[in-house]
């Protein structure tokens, strides 16, 4: 065959279906990674940031934020609201009687028969701050920076056992499966560090939370998203540490070729969980140096230290407290703390005692730190549980069972209004009857505070457009600064 005939075989060769998959797969898994991406980003304002090698660069929102970052103080197992924030007379006058009939109908208990009798509170109430808000003598944290925070009486919710109410505080759903707040919160902000996990995850209780990991889970999302557990001390993840004999050249080199392995892959089937694993290698490789001068408190002054009750090494709520406000000053963009301790069902005098006494000097020592550190006008705090208690008693006469119907949370900081008490339940703190906030009404607040229409921070999955929200939700104008 001549020259030209050969020239002519090596053309038309060029042409073949096999060698257009074979030669360009690379392109075509680049164009389907960026079209997955573009998809799962494409339903708000940052979309244009994104970026295949860094799925957490940061990404503007719909409208200008509030707040760039959260602390949630989820106190999991439902604090008694009765006993803590929520001060009625009526219950000490009628202690020991039956509530009105009325009152019950339609009503589901989880444990107790709706028919048990009222129960007074068990601690004193005091006035505390400019416009005297009333909290009992358990938390003298709280009422030191009680004119920085907005105490919400009227919290309602959907769920009245553990679990459910637990994921559904923290992914608008009862079931599990859906994306947490966290986990949309990264998804569309991205993340402002690229040294630690954009969402970090801390569990401080006597056990794990009833809803488990679903509480930080990213659902349909890329993994990329979910939650990171850290470990109270210690490396923050078990084998951050290298084994002996691996140093940081040999890893290095490692971690090289894997990526390069990865990479490949991706460009071929436009997996974003690929991406999601190279990105994992990545951070994990810079936490190595990163998370030892995170987790090191002995760098923090003692003042500090003792603003929490912080001791070095040591694990617990405290120190987490502390640990949250050292990833917010590094980028991390949503921290929480799970603090499953809460479930009186009996022991309620004694249980109150011990966590407001874990809690509550931390808990404010925070917002106090926040504060002076110039972080809290856009870092957004949040402390609460998954509901409330009864007003009937439960256990002899020292417990409270679940309560859906009324609770309270309060929130300090980015963009939320300081020094307010929204909403109020009824003359024995049963119902919410003023200002109702519902769980999906704080979402949509949480998220309009961060820069988010929460009808529109949507993510299409099995052929419909989801959202935290679902598909109720209003923002609460009441609590905006």
């Amino acid at each position: 065959m001549d020259l030209i005939g050969k020239l002519q075989d090596a053309a038309r060769s060029y042409h073949t279906r096999r060698w257009f998959f074979n030669e360009c797969g690379v392109g075509l898994g680049s164009m389907a990674l960026g079209s997955l991406l573009g998809q799962a980003m494409g339903t708000h304002a940052g979309a244009d940031e994104m970026s295949g090698s860094n799925p957490l660069a940061p990404k503007r929102p719909h409208h200008v934020a509030k707040a760039k970052r959260v602390i949630f103080l989820f106190q999991a197992g439902a604090p008694s609201h009765l006993d803590l924030f929520d001060p009625k007379p009526q219950l000490d006058k009628f202690n020991g009687t039956l509530p009105p009939k009325e009152l019950l109908e339609g009503y589901r208990a989880a444990f107790i028969n709706p028919n048990s009798t009222l129960l007074a509170p068990k601690f004193k109430f005091k006035k505390y701050g400019k416009n005297g808000v009333e909290l009992t003598d358990l938390t003298p944290g709280l009422a030191e920076i009680v004119d920085d925070v907005a105490i919400v009486k009227s919290m309602v919710t959907d769920a009245f056992n553990h679990a459910p109410a637990q994921i559904f505080m923290n992914t608008g759903s009862q079931q599990f499966g859906r994306p947490s707040f966290g986990a949309w919160t990264t998804y569309g902000l991205g993340s402002e560090g690229q040294d630690l996990p954009a969402y970090v995850v801390f569990s401080t209780g006597q056990k794990g939370t009833s809803g488990g990991a679903g509480n930080w889970g990213c659902g349909f999302l890329p993994t990329v998203y979910q939650g990171v557990p850290f470990r109270g001390q210690g490396d923050p993840v078990l084998f951050l540490s290298n084994p002996e004999g691996i140093d940081r050249d040999i890893q290095r080199d490692s971690l090289d070729a894997i990526k390069h392995l990865n990479e490949q892959r991706l460009g071929v089937v436009g997996d974003p969980e690929i991406a999601t694993r190279i990105n994992s290698f990545e951070l994990a490789y810079r936490m190595q140096s990163s998370a030892p001068e995170l987790m090191d408190l002995t760098k923090e002054d003692p003042e500090t230290l003792a603003l929490y009750g912080a001791e070095p090494g040591k694990s617990s709520y405290a120190n987490a407290c502390l640990l949250a406000r050292r990833l917010v000053e590094r980028g991390t963009r949503f921290v929480q703390i799970f603090h499953e301790a809460w479930d009186h069902h009996g022991g309620l005098t004694g249980g109150l005692k011990d966590q407001c006494g874990k809690t509550d000097r931390a808990s404010a020592a925070l917002v106090k730190d926040l504060k002076r550190r110039g972080l809290l006008d856009d870092t957004l705090v949040i402390w609460g549980g998954e509901f409330g208690r009864t007003p009937m008693v439960q256990g002899g006469n020292d417990g409270r069972d679940h309560h859906p119907n009324a609770f309270t949370m309060w929130m300090a900081g980015g963009g939320i209004k300081p020094g307010i008490t929204l909403g109020k339940t009824d003359d024995l703190g049963f119902n919410a009857v003023e200002d109702k906030v519902h769980v999906h009404d704080l979402h949509a607040t949480l998220l309009h505070l961060l820069g988010f229409d929460h009808t529109k921070l949507t993510y299409r999955f099995q052929g419909r457009d989801f959202r935290l929200t679902d598909v109720r939700g209003e923002v609460v104008t009441k609590l905006l600064a």
